[in-house]
């Protein structure tokens, strides 16, 4: 289930409308142009894409990204340290579980509304029926396209991550750290298909008010009907 109208109080747009740098004046002999770099600008070359520099540099907000990283890595980093430079169980699950929860709560709360404008949550009504419920920024303000990379590679990179630390786990007959690498699992899991779902949502009520409000401008009757069930069949068949 999700809400009918996106909350743009809550889920603050990206600012689009960043300053240029101004172009100096250059003689007629010379072609070259200088480039301004603003974070809704893409890198001009691979190499430059692959700098982290640049990546914090074009990104809208890049408190929020190093945040999301720097929790995810650090649970990972202190697990295997843990594993290979003590035998603490205590300590490793204290300091993991600490910065799973850490990470859960700020890639839910903080990192989705701030970088993809995505949010979502499980309620329950008077009936005790529990659903879940999605909330999007409005499509025609989009997110930084650096900032959403970046969030969907963490989102479903770690996952993989702690799914391969888990067979390691089994083979080195680890039992006792298999707990911890379980709650990370569930904890990643359940954020990956959280914001799956809430990405699909997102798309299906952005399909469904192109087709309410375009056909109703001006192809209304039957055959804005048909074209606005195929949109939404089409988006449906695509993210669902």
């Amino acid at each position: 289930m999700s809400t009918n109208t996106p909350l743009l109080q809550t889920i603050e747009p990206d600012d689009s409308s960043m300053a240029q740098v101004p172009s100096t004046s250059r003689s007629t002999t010379s072609n070259a142009r200088p480039t301004a770099l603003t974070p809704n600008n893409m890198a001009s070359t691979p190499a430059d894409a692959e700098s982290g520099s640049l990546i914090c540099t074009q990104s809208a907000h890049p408190a929020v990204l190093f945040c999301l990283y720097f929790f995810r890595t650090s649970a990972i980093a202190v697990y295997i340290l843990c594993g290979l430079l003590t035998n603490n169980y205590v300590l490793a699950t204290v300091v993991v579980v600490v910065l799973l929860a850490m990470d859960f709560w700020n890639c839910r709360n903080v990192a989705g509304r701030t970088l993809v404008g995505l949010r979502f949550w499980n309620q329950v009504d008077d009936d005790g029926e529990s659903y879940w419920v999605f909330e999007s920024r409005d499509p025609s303000r989009p997110a930084n396209p650096v900032d959403a990379k970046m969030f969907w590679i963490a989102l479903y990179v770690f996952p993989v991550l702690w799914l391969v630390l888990l067979v390691v786990s089994i083979l080195r007959t680890s039992l006792s750290f298999i707990p911890i690498v379980v709650l990370a699992l569930v904890f990643n899991f359940t954020n990956a298909v959280g914001f799956t779902y809430a990405d699909r949502d997102a798309k299906q009520r952005w399909a469904s008010s192109i087709a309410s409000s375009g056909w109703n401008m001006g192809m209304g009757g039957i055959g804005g009907q048909i074209l606005g069930g195929a949109m939404k069949n089409t988006v449906g068949r695509l993210f669902g």
